[in-house]
């Protein structure tokens, strides 16, 4: 069986009290994915303070600064080689072999962009680093061979796509299938999520689950992990479990499309047992205009 590793990108709205959120977050998770550094450069303090905060068998990793993967590119430059070594000190302080980089869509490599990563690459000093590549645009059996090169760990969304390159190593950074990051999985998306990381054969398996509901996605995979039953996404069941994620944003009047649109990709406890998405119950309402939420649930007390 492959190691696991479970956890978020980031842990900042993770709030359960009064101790610091990675604090709590640590005692429910094994890892977390630092989203901080892609868009900061903290103060080295800052980073061994998070380190001391959490057990010993945390494990975090580092998402890359976006100043290497989105503005200068992966060239053999000053300026690349400045932001890679700063992050190689972050994954020291941290005491991680894990930075994970992650390049938009538009950087497609060309030929001259795959002569000038395989220069970058060749020049780094690792350090026992290891480095995972989230490659956006369409990938190629130049970029794959780059990445076979270097033994860097090809990064997808196992939601969606399984790795094209075999490792020892998974790494997935887990957006599912909705707009904007919108999305939830239901009990058997995440069963998706754990055959696709099994037909991997990989020795160790690390989900970064993100989006908006991204603790509760990453606490109900790990749970059925552990007990082989999964969490309830709500405290109630039926058009009582509709009812409690529609009260948090729902806006009146609206129409079923719309409803549909904005609020479909939440999960409901249909029964004990079941788990869907709300689309899915939305999709039997009449399509009309609902005035309020107390109108839309008496209609779908009707077709449940």
């Amino acid at each position: 069986m492959a190691q696991y590793l479970v956890g978020t990108g980031g842990w900042g709205y993770f709030d359960v009290g009064n101790k610091p959120p990675l604090k709590s977050y640590s005692e429910v998770f094994n890892f977390v994915e630092v989203n901080f550094t892609f868009y900061e450069y903290p103060r080295l303090p800052l980073v061994e303070g998070w380190r001391r905060i959490v057990p010993e068998d945390f494990t975090f990793s580092v998402r890359c600064h976006q100043d290497l993967t989105h503005n200068i590119g992966l060239k053999p430059v000053d300026e690349a080689f400045d932001v890679f070594y700063k992050m190689r000190t972050y994954c020291s302080t941290l005491e991680t072999p894990l930075l994970v980089l992650e390049t938009p869509a538009s950087k497609v490599l060309d030929a001259s962009g795959i002569r000038e990563a395989k220069d970058f690459f060749a020049s780094l000093k690792l350090d026992n680093l290891r480095l995972i590549w989230e490659y956006r645009a369409p990938f190629s059996t130049e970029v794959a061979e780059l990445m076979a090169e270097f033994d860097i760990v090809q990064c997808v969304d196992l939601s969606r796509h399984v790795p094209v390159l075999d490792s020892d190593l998974v790494y997935s950074r887990i957006f599912g299938k909705g707009k904007n990051n919108l999305y939830q999985f239901t009990d058997d998306e995440l069963l998706e999520i754990q055959a696709n990381a099994n037909e991997t054969k990989a020795d160790t398996v690390i989900l970064a689950y993100h989006g908006a509901r991204m603790y509760s996605d990453a606490a109900r995979f790990r749970m059925h992990q552990i007990t082989g039953k999964f969490l309830p996404a709500t405290s109630y069941f039926g058009s009582e479990s509709a009812n409690a994620v529609l009260t948090e944003d729902a806006t009146f009047p609206t129409s079923k499309s719309r409803l549909i649109d904005s609020q479909g990709w939440k999960v409901i406890d249909l029964t004990k047992e079941r788990r869907v998405h709300l689309s899915e119950v939305l999709e039997l309402i009449p399509d009309k205009t609902y005035n309020n939420l107390n109108e839309l649930i008496e209609q779908l007390k009707a077709v449940l």
